[in-house]
Formats: C-alpha cells, structure tokens, sequence
C-alpha cells in the first residue's frame, strides 16, 4: 500500500522525478513507520516544498503535511504528535507515522511544487 512513482513537468522544462522506496517499520515500545521520497531534479531541494498526502478508498484525497526550507506545516495541528517529515541531504524527505493503529491504513504519496 506504500509506494508511490510520481514524475510530472514543471513549467514544460525540467523533469522532477519523486521515487517512494521501501517503508520500514520498528517495533518497540511504540510502533512506527518511515518512508523516503527520494527526489531527482529539484536543484534546492532544502528550499523546495514536498507534501504527503494519504488516499484512503472512497476518501477525498488529504494532505497531511508539507516541508519547506526547515519548517514541517500541518493541515491539523492535532496530528503533529503523529506524523513528522525531515530533509535528508540533498534529495530525501522522510516521513514518519507515529504510533501506528489500523487507523492508518491508506496509500501515502510524496508531491512537489513551490507555493
């Protein structure tokens, strides 16, 4: 349920290219999963805007979150102890879900564009 092949054209030019890999899930004390997006062609990626939505069947596709140059923005302040993002290097995004429950079943997708 946890992969995603995104590419689309910006501005007709250049190709953005996001690749979603394995999600890996710890156990422990808590439960957590954590999924990559790794992009290609985005050439500041630590001041780009990558986004992660959730498709859940016959649900509205609903964004969860998304990071830009160092700040993570939620669309509900409520799920900040749930689910986080982080830029790694010069072209990762990780995103984490916290505590997982059957609640969070559903289809994660990364997406980038500037504001």
């Amino acid at each position: 349920h946890l992969f995603c092949f995104l590419s689309f054209f910006l501005d007709g030019q250049a190709q953005v290219l996001l690749k979603q890999g394995q999600v890996s899930i710890t156990r422990g004390h808590k439960t957590t999963a954590s999924m990559d997006c790794i992009a290609e062609g985005i050439p500041d990626f630590q001041s780009a805007y990558i986004h992660w939505y959730r498709q859940v069947p016959s649900r509205a596709l609903e964004r969860i979150l998304y990071i830009g140059p160092g700040a993570v923005s939620y669309n509900d302040n409520s799920n900040s102890n749930k689910y986080s993002a982080l830029k790694k290097g010069t072209n990762i995004c990780t995103f984490t879900i916290s505590d997982i429950n059957s609640n969070d079943e559903g289809t994660y997708y990364c997406a980038y564009w500037d504001f």
